[in-house]
């Protein structure tokens, strides 16, 4: 994992294999935005990425399809689902399965 401070950046963090963007340098020692992240580096490998990328996408899109705010279809995306779970659980990736987000379901 390569850490990298993007001052524009619009959120907090932002996982894109094999970097996370941070928004500001304080931010890489938010161990709970940091696990987050990684989840989501996690989450970007098992899939080989770029199906990572069009299956976030995808689901994002199908939420905003069921009128569907943009935060709400934002929190409704199976990956987000699985990192807010579990990004206060800083083993969770010890003993994470394979495709945990398939676990976790839309609203």
């Amino acid at each position: 994992m390569i850490m990298v401070v993007v001052p524009f950046l619009h959120v907090s963090g932002m996982a894109l294999y094999p970097f996370v963007l941070m928004k500001r340098a304080d931010m890489k020692l938010d161990k709970v935005l940091v696990n987050h992240e990684r989840i989501h580096l996690a989450q970007q490998l098992e899939l080989l990425i770029i199906p990572f990328y069009l299956l976030y996408l995808g689901n994002y899109l199908v939420n905003r399809a069921k009128r569907q705010d943009h935060h709400t279809a934002y929190m409704n995306i199976i990956f987000e689902q699985e990192a807010y779970k579990h990004e206060v659980n800083l083993n969770y990736l010890e003993k994470r399965k394979f495709w945990a987000w398939r676990n976790n379901k839309t609203c």
